[in-house]
């Protein structure tokens, strides 16, 4: 449907771009260490929540740069059609794929909300994976903080990423 309504409105080529950025932030939402160290769950929802949570750093991030509103918004729509793809790969029908990326968009802008919150303020990140990451399972305290720590690092990298190295999927080092 969003591939219908991008080729509509002529914006296809320009998202396209943002393709490399968005397989980036997939990339590290999948990379082994959240589910072994971590300990967050090898769910779809454990997936999805560590998907979300480094996606809405890379948005915040985007947020910070000058120029990027609309690059935000294109990022953010690569991630509603492929998790409208996904849901349809495991079988969601047509009918209620519409409420489930109702739902997925509430949960994305809810971390995404919650994240600029809490890395605009200084506050710590520990409450917010606590109550958005573990949400199948009691996790120990290592693991938590190896949460904590990753998405901490990951967001100390961002900062040293500048527009152009980011929207060609360079999340830092």
């Amino acid at each position: 449907m969003l591939h219908v309504i991008r080729k509509l409105f002529g914006n296809q080529r320009d998202q396209d771009a943002l393709v490399p950025l968005y397989n980036a932030a997939v990339a590290s939402a999948r990379e082994p260490h959240w589910f072994v160290d971590g300990q967050v769950p090898d769910t779809v929802d454990g997936r999805f929540d560590v998907l979300i949570s480094v996606l809405s750093l890379v948005l915040v991030r985007m947020e910070q740069l000058p120029g990027q509103e609309q690059n935000s918004v294109w990022l953010t729509e690569l991630f509603i059609e492929d998790m409208d793809g996904q849901l349809r790969q495991i079988g969601v029908g047509d009918h209620g794929v519409g409420k489930h990326v109702g739902k997925i968009m509430g949960a994305l802008g809810g971390r995404l909300e919650a994240f600029r919150d809490a890395l605009t303020s200084g506050a710590p990140l520990e409450p917010l994976v606590l109550r958005n990451i573990y949400t199948e399972q009691e996790p120990d305290s290592a693991a938590v903080q190896h949460t904590v720590g990753a998405l901490n690092a990951r967001w100390a990298a961002l900062q040293s990423v500048d527009a152009q190295s980011l929207l060609a999927g360079d999340l830092g080092a």
